[in-house]
């Protein structure tokens, strides 16, 4: 079988404690329990907490969500490429409640547990390249992403951070600066830290120079950069093998080995942020291991502890043992509960051929939607990799952003009772990312309910 040939998948391929596998609706949505929930919520939580789909969960497993009215949604959002293995899988549950029985926490700083080194040991091994390596623990995708480039700092003495155009790396000061969309994640909060620069990220559907010319000229571009602010001076350069909050961009072949290779060249520290792309979410292991790049810092998270907040910054062991004791580290980092739901994650991935499950999905997205843009011509590109897929909204005949056209499909997926999200530079993007474990059927009719409110709004 090739990599989108590979058996159809089956919510009981994996052991899962799961609701019923099916979409039910019994309500509106948001039903009357939720509607009465959101009134409470409004009076304790700030308007600055958005919400894609106003409904209050009761139960999550396998694809599917079941509200505290009974409706039962289709998930494809896997809150934000959390839950990809579930969210309620009996290898992760099972471990987390021995956990909660023996002890919630120390500190890592002050005693020790061997969860956090098993979780080291297998990032260690998993994560791209044989060179000897370290892993750190953290709490969320920005720390990792903060942490990478201290240890960047201190490594090479320099100071400087090259990020790219669409890169999203979280909402902490450091990394809202080097985040490239303003509103809604910037505006308002500002000053950021210097000394981050931006270079274009290599995006085919829309280079200036066609898709063809995008990576050759893309990575000019970066040298131009890295000439114009000094190479000497960059610590790092920090880029998403597969961009995530940005739309989803794949980038052109060629430009992420090319950017290896200016990095390798000046001494840079190449840090891959997979926070949303790692842990078998695009049918490899890593995003970065499709185009064989082998980073020096890797940054994981969301998947990594199904849930429970776990981050990790993985890389060569020089680079690591840079910064001395006491460095790193923060009171919540590697919680022991975390550590138990990562090694549940890891079980999963290495015993029920998830990244098969990935590549197939992404066979059946393709198989449903790349039909449908031959019919709607709102449809610019279907692209992604495994079950981390989009559909491009623009204007007929234009490449203009149709930010409102998607606002309006998932509006009326989310009635239908399927969970997706919207996301993209411009917001015109409808980003899929259905748990690996969901079952074909339901993937399939998810995909039918979203094929449908296309047509509906052309």
């Amino acid at each position: 079988m090739t990599a989108l040939e590979t058996a159809p998948i089956t919510a009981a391929s994996c052991s899962l404690d799961q609701p019923e596998q099916s979409r039910r609706l019994v309500t509106d949505l948001p039903g009357p329990l939720s509607r009465a929930l959101q009134k409470r919520r409004n009076e304790a939580i700030p308007s600055g907490l958005g919400s894609a789909l106003p409904v209050f969960v009761e139960r999550a497993g396998g694809g599917v969500i079941v509200d505290v009215d009974g409706n039962h949604l289709i998930d494809l959002a896997s809150g934000i490429a959390v839950t990809s293995v579930g969210a309620s899988a009996a290898e992760v549950v099972s471990r987390v409640k021995s956990q909660v029985a023996r002890f919630t926490h120390t500190c890592f700083l002050v005693t020790e547990y061997d969860g956090y080194v098993e979780v080291a040991e297998h990032l260690n091994r998993l994560t791209p390249g044989t060179h000897a390596k370290r892993t750190a623990l953290f709490s969320t995708g920005a720390e990792a992403v903060e942490n990478a480039v201290k240890i960047a700092r201190v490594a090479t003495g320099r100071t400087d951070v090259v990020v790219f155009e669409h890169a999203f790396h979280g909402r902490s000061l450091l990394t809202m600066a080097m985040t490239a969309k303003d509103v809604p994640y910037k505006a308002g909060f500002g000053p950021f830290p210097g000394a981050v620069h931006r270079a274009p990220y290599a995006y085919p559907l829309r280079w200036p120079g066609g898709a063809d010319r995008c990576a050759s000229e893309a990575s000019q571009a970066l040298e131009r950069l890295l000439r114009r602010v000094g190479a000497d001076h960059v610590a790092a350069i920090v880029v998403e093998p597969l961009q995530g909050e940005g739309g989803f961009i794949v980038p052109a072949p060629g430009f992420l080995p090319a950017v290896a290779a200016l990095a390798k060249r000046h001494g840079i520290v190449l840090v891959a942020d997979e926070v949303q792309s790692g842990l078998g979410r695009t049918g490899d292991m890593f995003a970065s291991d499709h185009e064989g790049i082998v980073p020096d810092l890797i940054c994981t998270a969301k998947a990594l502890g199904r849930g429970i907040p776990l981050a990790a910054v993985t890389g060569r062991a020089e680079l690591m043992d840079a910064v001395p004791a006491g460095g790193l580290g923060g009171t919540y980092a590697g919680n022991p509960l975390a550590c138990a739901a990562a090694l549940g994650v890891f079980e999963m991935l290495e015993n029920h051929d998830l990244l098969g499950r990935a590549r197939r999905i992404e066979a059946v997205i393709r198989e449903k939607l790349e039909p449908l843009a031959q019919e709607v011509d709102a449809i610019a590109e279907v692209r992604g990799r495994g079950a981390m897929m989009a559909i491009e909204l623009v204007s007929p005949d234009t490449l203009a952003p149709a930010a409102q056209l998607a606002k309006a499909v998932g509006a009326q997926c989310h009635s239908q009772g399927v969970v997706l999200l919207v996301c993209g530079t411009y917001g015109n993007v409808i980003r899929l990312l259905p748990p690996l474990v969901i079952g074909e059927e339901l993937l399939a009719e998810g995909l039918d309910i979203l094929a449908g409110a296309l047509r509906s709004q052309r």
